[in-house]
């Protein structure tokens, strides 16, 4: 039974991810979807995940954020977001592949319309005092099952966190 969710991935095997994602270009996908990448902040032992305030809802959420037409990788793309996100400097271990749109029509909107998600992987190496949206996000290490009931809402952001390497024994 068809539950109204949206799915917008252009490939659901895994093995294309990868070429697929290096054929796209940034912006927009070639079904309208927009193309977000994301980090998953892993602390160095794997034990915590960083979230950050949303600005839009009063939850938290993992750094992400549209793929500008100036980056020619979704990798360094994600990299920004984690920088003006969340302060941090990330050294990325792997690609998470593409998760598809799971939001429902009715949650889609023109601040956030369809997209397709690109995660990463990645362990912080440095927490900066001073970043670009200090102002109006913070920021919180969290275990992997807090970081669920967090992010319960949001499924796209727990595929991302599943699919990573944290430890999910805490």
């Amino acid at each position: 039974m068809w539950d109204g969710t949206i799915s917008v991935c252009l490939s659901t095997s895994s093995s294309d991810i990868r070429a697929q994602a290096d054929a796209l270009t940034p912006g927009y996908g070639s079904k309208g979807e927009r193309l977000v990448a994301g980090i998953v902040p892993l602390s160095a032992d794997h034990k915590l995940v960083m979230l950050i305030q949303s600005t839009r809802h009063f939850g938290y959420v993992l750094p992400k954020g549209g793929w500008e037409t100036d980056e020619p990788t979704q990798e360094q793309a994600a990299k920004r977001e984690a920088w003006e996100e969340a302060g941090v400097i990330v050294k990325v271990e792997r690609s998470l592949g593409q998760i598809c749109e799971q939001r429902k029509p009715e949650q889609l909107t023109p601040h956030a319309p369809k997209a397709a998600y690109y995660f990463f992987d990645a362990v912080v190496e440095e927490e900066m005092a001073e970043w670009p949206e200090k102002h109006k996000r913070r920021r919180k290490w969290m275990t992997y099952t807090e970081a669920m009931e967090v992010l319960k809402d949001r499924p796209e952001l727990c595929e991302a966190l599943n699919r990573s390497s944290i430890d999910k024994s805490r």
